[in-house]
């Protein structure tokens, strides 16, 4: 059973000592709990991909203290990614770069590495103690919904070792993932931050124009048909109220936004719907559900991702 401690001295030399000895632990990001590994230590990811049932073609995000880290682990930084990483590091946003030859592959079957600097003052801590550069995917099991707190992830890793508990997640989901390795920035993964402040900072983005098939190579995570998915049977629509249930696996509960009645009302501002849908999801796994009629989304830009996690959630 996974140890809970707290983020102090003697629980981050834990950590470390743990990390060190190419094991794994889960810490507290700003967007959701991690389940970190050095980055660059085969034993270290294979077990991240074991603990997770993670498909090995799924890559991972690699956490850095810095940007100095960041360029450590790549042949080519570019002008484009300085100028974003000195605006949204530490932050929600992941760059793709050209990964420097003398490093694995860590999941991406390509010649790129997705990085960023984490927000989370316990993750900072925790990487400054290390000193390693740590792969970190959301700590829970593959395709399931994100941790964004501790006991978020006991639940679902129970054979973790150490979890850092830094309390819950202030935004609640992925980061953002940006591809900066061509000509135009292009939009791997929408996430915390969104595609208008991107676009202030670095005018066009290319956005994805079509799936990536499950099992074919891609340069960052959230990109599979299924993902982020409850226990319980999700099922998008316009309004709950109008969904044929005579056919559905009961107890049935439905996830709205603010002006429906729903079992779980969630905020109209998409940044705080984001930050509490998958505590919700999990409240609602929790409670035995098995059918959740999902409110749909507004289709606007601002809750792209929000879009993006449940339509994967549903899949």
């Amino acid at each position: 059973m996974s140890v809970v401690v707290a983020p102090d001295a003697e629980g981050l030399r834990r950590a470390v000592e743990i990390l060190r000895a190419d094991s794994v632990v889960a810490f507290p990001t700003e967007t959701v709990y991690g389940l970190g590994a050095h980055a660059f230590s085969e034993r270290a990811v294979a077990e991240i991909y074991r603990l997770k049932n993670r498909p090995t073609w799924n890559p991972l995000i690699v956490h850095v203290a810095d940007v100095a880290a960041a360029r450590e682990l790549t042949d080519e930084w570019s002008g484009r990614a300085d100028e974003l990483a000195a605006r949204f590091w530490p932050g929600p946003l992941t760059l793709v770069v050209r990964r420097a030859a003398r490093l694995p592959g860590i999941g991406a079957a390509n010649d790129t590495v997705a990085v960023r600097v984490p927000a989370h003052p316990v993750a900072l801590d925790l990487l400054r103690a290390s000193g390693l550069p740590l792969a970190a995917p959301s700590a829970n099991r593959s395709e399931g919904i994100s941790p964004t707190t501790a006991g978020h992830v006991v639940r679902s890793l129970p054979d973790v070792p150490l979890v850092l508990d830094g309390g819950t997640c202030s935004w609640g989901i992925e980061s953002t993932v940006l591809d900066v390795t061509g000509d135009v920035p292009r939009l791997l993964r929408p996430g915390a931050l969104g595609l208008r402040m991107l676009r202030d900072a670095c005018g066009t983005i290319a956005l994805p124009e079509s799936e990536t098939a499950d099992g074919v190579a891609r340069p960052s995570p959230g990109m599979s048909r299924r993902h982020y998915a409850p226990r319980a049977r999700a099922i998008l629509c316009k309004d709950v109220r109008d969904v044929d249930r005579s056919g559905l696996a009961e107890p049935i509960a439905t996830l709205v936004y603010e002006g429906s009645d729903g079992t779980e009302v969630l905020s109209a501002d998409p940044r705080e719907y984001a930050a509490d849908l998958y505590a919700a999801l999990h409240r609602l796994d929790d409670a035995g559900v098995a059918t959740i009629l999902v409110q749909e989304p507004p289709q606007t830009e601002d809750w792209l991702a929000v879009r993006d996690r449940l339509s994967r959630a549903a899949a």
